[in-house]
Formats: C-alpha cells, sequence, structure tokens
C-alpha cells in the first residue's frame, strides 16, 4: 500500500492537471469569502441551442459569450438581462411551477464588481447538479461532473477590477455513464444547489490539511499540511486549549508532516469536544474545529473510543424541511439533525450522496455519528472504466472535504447494488481507494439479504472488503405483511459488526385505519414493532438506520392522493408533522439507552 502521503500528492497532482484543487471545501470553509448568493439570471435551454449551432457542432459565440445586438439591426436570440431570476443556492424544480420536472440544460448568469488587491482567486462552487460548465467574461474554465460534491478554480488572471460576469451551463439531465444513473428513488433537482463565493488567498496558502488520532491509537496524533505557492516557510500547528504547539518544514512539494502524542478529551456522542486548530505559515492561517476519536471494530462490536457502541441511528436525504427543495440553509440542516436527537438517535446515515457541508459540522457539534456516502446506487455500468472513474472521483472529493469531522465514522461506497463479478471488483477497488487516502475509518455499503423470506441470508462476496456490513431489508413493506417480521431469523457469514442500514413502510400522514390497511399510520406503525422485534433476536447487530426521517420527492412515486409525487416512508411528513411510527422508533432507542 502506498505511503498516505504520497498517495495524496498524486491526487493533488491529477486534479491541478485538470484545473481543480482537490481540497476545495477546506479554502472555503475557513476562510474570508465573498459571497456570489442571491439572485441569478437564467434561460432554459432544453436544445442546447445556447451552446451549439444548428449541425451541433460547439458555438464559439454561445449563451456565454452573453452577447447584446451593437444595432437595431443585429439578430441575437437570447438575453440575460431581460430574463428572469433564480435563487442560488437553490433547485429550479420548486422554485417555478413550470420547472417542476423539468431536466435539461438552464444557463445561470451572475454579475459582481471586484476590486483586485494581490491575492489569489478560487471561485468555488459548494455543488452543482449535474454537470456545470463555468465561464467568466466569456472564459471557459473547465467541467464538473456530480452532482454533491465541491469544486473551484483560480480565476486569479480572468478577474477584472470592475464588473465581472459568471456564466454557468448546467445539466441535469440522467444518462447511463453518470453516478448516479438514470434511475433512482429520489429527486433530481437540478441548479446550483450550494453557495458560491470567491475565496482569496495569498501567493502561497494552506491548501489542505489533516489532523486526527492515528489508527489504532486514543493519545498519539498525526497529520499533515499542503501548502500551494513558490514559498515554503515553516507550518505551525497549535491547539491553544491543551498548550500544544508544534513546528514542522514542508518538503520540496509543499507537505509537512506532523505527529506528537497527547492526552486529549475525545470526542464521542455523549461527549462531542471539539478543539479549536490553528494552522500558521508566514503567509497564511487557517483555524478549525476539530474533535478526536477512535472508531475502530473488534469482530463483531464496533468500538468508539475503545469502547463498544450501539448505533441508533436514521436515514436522511438533504431534502429541506417544509420547502421540499434541496436544503440550502444551516438551519434547515439543524432542524433535521435536531429531529433525529428528539428520536433518540446517536448515528445518522446521510443518503445517497454527500451532504451540505452545514450538515457534518452540525454533526459534529451535535454528538451524531455519520454515515457518508456516494450515489453508487442500484444498477450502473460495472464494466465501464469512465463510470468508475466517476465513482472515484466522488468519493475522493468526499474524503478531501470531510477527512477532518470527527462525526464521520464510515464511508459507504454503494446501496443495494446486485451481485455480479464485475459489479464486487468495481466496489472493492472504491474501498481500495478509500483506505488508502483514509485508514483512520471504517467502509460500508448496504448490501441486499438473500435467503428466504423468513430466514435472511448475507452472504454478499462484497462483504469480504467492508469492515461493517449494512443490509437494507423492507420485512412487511416489499414483502409479506407486519405480523411477518417478528419471527424472521438471520444468518451472516461474516464475522463483521452488522447495521440494517434500511426497513420500513409508508404512510400518509392524517390517514389513519387498521393495522392491516396500507399507507395508514397504524400499518406504519406495525411494520416498525413487529421489525423491532426481529432486531431485538440479531446478536450481532450492532446499529440500525431505518428508512428514512422526513418524507421527500421522488418521480418513482406517482400513486394519486396518497404519494403524489413523494416518497412516504417518512417518520415525519413533508410539513414537520410526527407520525406514529416516531414514537415506536423513539421508544426503542430509549430503551437501548437503558441497556
Amino acid at each position: 500500500m502506498k505511503n498516505i502521503y504520497t498517495t495524496v500528492l498524486s491526487i493533488l497532482f491529477i486534479l491541478n492537471t485538470i484545473g481543480l484543487l482537490a481540497q476545495t471545501e477546506t479554502i472555503a470553509s475557513n476562510r474570508k469569502s465573498i459571497s456570489l448568493d442571491g439572485k441569478w439570471k437564467y434561460i432554459v435551454d432544453p436544445m442546447q441551442n445556447g451552446y451549439y449551432n444548428y449541425r451541433y457542432q460547439v458555438n464559439p459565440n454561445g449563451f456565454f459569450k452573453d452577447k447584446r445586438p451593437t444595432d437595431e439591426s443585429d439578430l441575437v436570440e437570447y438575453s440575460f438581462d431581460n430574463s428572469d431570476q433564480l435563487n442560488v443556492p437553490g433547485d429550479w424544480n420548486t422554485q417555478k411551477e413550470n420547472l417542476f420536472f423539468y431536466e435539461g440544460t438552464i444557463w445561470y448568469k451572475k454579475s459582481f464588481i471586484y476590486v483586485k488587491n494581490g491575492s489569489r482567486v478560487f471561485l468555488y462552487f459548494g455543488a452543482v447538479n449535474y454537470e456545470a460548465r463555468v465561464y467568466l467574461n466569456g472564459e471557459e474554465l473547465a467541467v464538473h461532473q456530480g452532482g454533491f460534491t465541491p469544486f473551484n478554480f483560480e480565476v486569479t488572471d480572468l478577474l477584472k477590477s470592475g464588473k465581472n460576469d459568471v456564466v454557468v451551463k448546467v445539466d441535469n439531465t440522467r444518462k447511463p455513464e453518470q453516478i448516479p444513473t438514470v434511475n433512482s428513488d429520489w429527486y433530481n433537482f437540478g441548479g446550483i444547489t450550494r453557495s458560491v463565493r470567491l475565496i482569496e488567498v495569498p501567493q502561497t496558502f494552506i491548501q489542505d490539511y489533516s489532523i486526527q488520532l492515528k489508527k489504532g491509537s486514543l493519545s498519539e496524533v498525526e497529520g499533515w499540511v499542503k501548502l500551494q505557492g513558490p514559498s515554503r516557510s515553516l507550518v505551525k500547528i497549535e491547539i491553544p486549549e491543551e498548550k500544544i504547539s508544534i513546528i514542522a518544514q514542508p518538503d520540496a512539494n509543499g507537505l509537512a508532516k506532523v505527529t506528537f502524542k497527547s492526552k486529549l478529551n475525545l470526542w464521542s456522542d455523549i461527549n462531542p469536544k471539539l478543539y479549536e486548530v490553528k494552522i500558521t505559515t508566514k503567509e497564511d492561517t487557517i483555524t478549525d474545529k476539530i474533535g478526536f476519536r477512535s472508531i475502530e471494530v473488534n469482530g463483531r462490536d464496533i468500538l468508539l473510543n475503545g469502547k463498544s457502541v450501539f448505533l441508533k441511528g436514521i436515514s436522511i436525504h438533504e431534502v429541506a424541511p417544509f420547502t421540499a427543495g434541496r436544503v440550502i440553509a444551516p438551519e434547515q440542516c439543524r432542524t433535521l439533525l435536531n429531529w433525529a436527537k428528539e428520536l433518540g438517535c446517536n448515528f445518522v446515515r446521510l443518503a445517497h450522496y454527500p451532504h451540505n457541508e452545514d450538515m457534518v459540522r452540525m454533526a459534529d457539534e451535535m454528538g451524531l455519528m455519520v454515515w457518508s456516502e456516494i450515489p453508487v446506487y442500484w444498477t450502473i455500468d460495472w464494466k465501464n472504466e469512465n463510470v468508475f472513474s466517476h465513482a472515484q472521483k466522488q468519493l475522493l472529493d468526499m474524503i478531501a472535504r470531510d477527512k477532518n469531522r470527527a462525526a464521520v465514522i464510515m464511508w459507504s461506497v454503494a446501496n443495494e447494488t446486485p451481485i455480479s463479478e464485475a459489479r464486487t471488483d468495481f466496489l472493492r477497488r472504491l474501498v481500495e481507494t478509500a483506505r488508502e487516502v483514509d485508514s483512520t475509518r471504517l467502509l460500508t455499503g448496504a448490501l441486499e439479504p438473500h435467503g428466504s423470506d423468513s430466514l435472511r441470508l448475507l452472504d454478499d462476496p462484497f462483504g469480504q472488503y467492508l469492515d461493517v456490513i449494512g443490509v437494507n431489508n423492507y420485512c412487511g413493506w416489499y414483502y409479506e405483511t407486519p405480523s411477518f417480521c417478528s419471527d424472521v431469523k438471520w444468518k451472516m457469514i461474516y464475522e463483521k459488526p452488522l447495521i440494517i442500514s434500511e426497513f420500513g413502510g409508508g404512510a400518509l400522514q392524517g390517514l389513519h385505519g387498521n393495522e392491516s390497511e396500507r399507507w395508514t399510520e397504524e400499518y406504519q406503525e406495525a411494520v416498525y414493532k413487529n421489525n423491532i422485534d426481529m432486531l431485538e433476536n440479531i446478536p450481532y447487530l450492532r446499529g440500525t438506520t431505518p428508512w428514512i426521517l422526513m418524507d421527500f420527492l421522488s418521480a418513482r412515486r406517482p400513486l394519486p392522493n396518497i404519494q403524489d409525487y413523494w416518497n412516504r416512508k417518512g417518520l415525519i411528513s413533508d410539513r414537520g408533522i410526527k407520525k406514529k411510527a416516531f414514537y415506536t422508533l423513539q421508544k426503542y432507542y430509549l430503551k437501548e439507552n437503558s441497556n
């Protein structure tokens, strides 16, 4: 296995050669920035006429040139100036009724004033779904694919003192070669869905860093700091509360490695301790809040700081409470996580893609452990190397952004993928990638059981590569009735911890009847009660993340008067009203607290 520092440098080199910096979120989260959020002009372009000419060749004078007529006879068939506006961050589907089902291209434009001051400047996007082609002052910067990971471009030389224009071609068309692929059970929200900022940094700046407990230790800290730029000044790492101050010399590549011992107050779900960590060079300073904890497995146990822990969790989609659209604000993240805490959770599965960074940082503060995953979901083209590259890139971006967050204890690489040799090899390679860049966290995936309805067998060959086995099982909803589930038995061929990563059923909040009547709150409650009886008979069970905290939009769910394009498996309705099953799960978690 490669040395972790060599691997990090290799990733940085690869990303820089295509115009990106590996650690985008480090730059954004802990620095002074200029927000470009707010109202952006937009043009709907279903035929992509703003990019291709009538021969379907790239038009060098497309919409990105933001052309205006030079005289009264000049033909220009578009106008940002006279177009409507969309909020950024935000999805277009829930902002404009006529765009609710729209999938395709929309052009965004933002004008802003900038005064050059000698700093290096990066244009940063928190996320754009799915493909973003970015232009500044008419010049193309690059293309980014992937709807849930951050990216940035250096724009120092293209920026002007005075008025500048950013134009982004956003395309959320689903394609077989993408991650996720064409079929999924969540809404394909299009748009610039997370914040856009200009980040100013000195000529040599702190590009990336990792500070955490060494694997297998509760007292030894190891880390590294990566500088970008011509200078190689000394790096100082401080934890003022513990009176720790470490000096390191960067090597020729700008990488400074550190290791030290200290008796730190460890982060946990009971004590979510975060330390202020300050990283300083002659030219630059970054301050972050970092927790230190150990997460390991021992046989069929999960150990947090060396002690066995049961993960009382819930799955969550990045859907805003009350508005139904993509999460766009920290207070929306806090509402979702407060609901999880009220439920009795110490763990959340952020499904099925990397969520907003605010969500992960709040989990850090609130003592909620996190399962974080990429959208390798259902059936993709396992034999296509370009598809693997997309998945690997999203995995690396997720790890790069959140590797300093103590709350994140697991990286997940897949959900409900059908067994085949090609698929298992694809996922194995993703696991190897994750282990190379981060050996301190656990690797998992949500698998499917086999066997009979009454004996669920966990024998997926991919399980051999995971630290923790996750499995989705919908007894009482997709097979059998709720009363059947209590006596279901489980058999697993692996001596590893098991998490039931999904179970549950749908209910329309406010619809009542008897527990055999589908879609009623009573039926959903019966599903939970009987599944909990089943869970209590699995001796190697180490956690659950039932499906799901809140109802969410899904184009797969058209049943009139019940679903209306909502997945109704939430314990809480889209209007924030708790269903009966919420309190059933809450009671189970309170019982686990007393054990």
